[in-house]
């Protein structure tokens, strides 16, 4: 467990004594060089410090740091918001040009606990918004309500701590802020609010980081279609809450994903599907009265529209786009399975259809499952559960000994087909068809893909 500082004198005791510190002690430097922001943060939390940001008073010291490192700086963002960063094996270092005083940049920056530094010529701590006592009590607070009415994206970044910060709360003051200036989130450009969005989805605490933003109503600012979501949960009453449902899946994220352990670009384009998946079903509502039952006949299709829109405007690349889609589009799929008992050869189609993204679709399933019972097991979610492990046995067998390949695109070719996806979409159907054993031989593979080229 972390040992945190008790004190301001047991904090730069421990910033005189970090390596980087002692070695720019070592070389001339021009002006003042100070070390701010998350990396005091983190050491004053006992943590170990991977990035490191410094503002220098003159800019012929990043020379300083271009020496000790031995690796020259490239200039990161625009000017003049605009940063010198040195990459190194163990990490990263930002420099930026101090404008005005270090008391006038601490009051410019996101939260106070990030607005700390460290004078290494006078080996002084600097700390005029208490924002070491904020650290020690857990808080969450503006340095004035004008850092998030200079960068709106500072609303999305405080809720990014939340979630990463075990145990900190943000101040009934800061809420309000948010609250007030909500819709200001819309003037930040997409890509960066989505970098922020995966380090919360990412984090430990990814349920309760979306639901603070929901309660702050930041949520509805980002993803206005999240409050056609909410409106029709308020409207049709139905005990399943779709938004609440929703979100209450992301739970169970990163617990099972122990089990998975997908890559974390993997890991978040099912988290991504898990918070899109349902977006259609407002849309798709329909009751039947003679047998009280509640339809949501096609909202897979019109979930994926929706969540394409949102995708392309946060910037989304095209190989996280394809792949949240597929997810959403089959979200289904192993639930209508377990409807009646799957077979070896369904779930082999399945296995086959989904390729690599099997074990995302089996996450995205248990998760799904879980948020809408509330974590609860029952007869239905112990039958689904079994599936999946028989699906994920299969999927590691199929992947440790595929089965051989009995025709190919160049086969395809020659028999009159064109290069395109219409090609990969027939050798596709081929696989799934010599898996259950309808196709068995290369000639009745051919013959199955000249029907389909006749029919097409």
């Amino acid at each position: 467990m972390p040992r945190k500082c008790e004190s301001e004198h047991e904090l730069t005791f421990k910033l005189r004594k970090l390596t980087l510190v002692k070695l720019l002690n070592r070389v001339k430097s021009w002006g003042k060089i100070y070390l701010v922001g998350g990396a005091i943060r983190d050491l004053a939390l006992g943590k170990t410090p991977k990035d490191y940001d410094f503002v220098v008073s003159d800019e012929k010291d990043i020379g300083s740091f271009e020496k000790i490192l031995g690796r020259k700086s490239f200039v990161l963002g625009k000017k003049p918001n605009h940063a010198h960063r040195i990459c190194s094996d163990l990490f990263t270092i930002d420099i930026t040009i101090l404008d005005g005083t270090i008391e006038d940049d601490l009051k410019r920056r996101d939260l106070t606990l990030n607005a700390m530094a460290y004078d290494l010529k006078d080996h002084t701590f600097v700390d005029i918004l208490g924002g070491f006592k904020d650290l020690k009590s857990g808080i969450l607070r503006f340095p004035s309500e004008n850092v998030i009415l200079s960068d709106p994206l500072r609303m999305l970044k405080t809720i990014r701590h939340f979630t990463y910060l075990k145990g900190f709360s943000l101040t009934d003051e800061v809420k309000m802020a948010i609250m007030r200036h909500r819709e200001n989130i819309k003037v930040v450009p997409g890509e960066r609010i989505k970098y922020e969005l995966d380090l919360i989805l990412g984090s430990h605490m990814a349920y309760e980081g979306f639901v603070m933003a929901k309660e702050l109503g930041l949520l509805y600012e980002i993803f206005p279609e999240f409050y056609t979501l909410k409106s029709f949960d308020q409207e049709t009453n139905l005990e399943l809450k779709t938004l609440d449902h929703t979100l209450y899946g992301l739970r169970f994220l990163r617990k099972y994903n122990k089990v998975f352990k997908l890559k974390e670009k993997e890991f978040l384009c099912v988290g991504y599907a898990l918070l899109f998946h349902d977006l259609g079903k407002p849309f798709t509502y329909t009751f039947d009265s003679n047998k009280k039952v509640v339809h949501f006949f096609g909202h897979e299709k019109v979930s994926m529209g929706l969540a394409e829109s949102i995708m392309e405007r946060l910037r989304f690349s095209h190989w996280e786009i394809r792949n949240v889609l597929e997810l959403i589009k089959n979200h289904m799929w192993i639930f209508l399975l377990n409807k009646d008992t799957p077979t070896a050869r369904a779930t082999r189609r399945l296995i086959i259809k989904m390729g690599e993204l099997t074990p995302s679709l089996v996450l995205l399933t248990l998760c799904d499952m879980f948020g809408t019972t509330e974590g609860r097991r029952n007869k239905v979610t112990r039958k689904i559960v079994r599936h999946l492990n028989e699906i994920m046995k299969t999927y590691r067998e199929f992947i440790k000994e595929p089965p051989p390949k009995i025709v190919d695109g160049h086969d395809l070719l020659s028999i009159g087909y064109k290069e395109g996806p219409f090609l990969g979409e027939v050798l596709k159907e081929i696989k799934e068809k010599q898996l259950s054993s309808e196709i068995k031989t290369k000639e009745e593979a051919l013959q199955y893909a000249r029907n389909r080229l006749l029919n097409s």
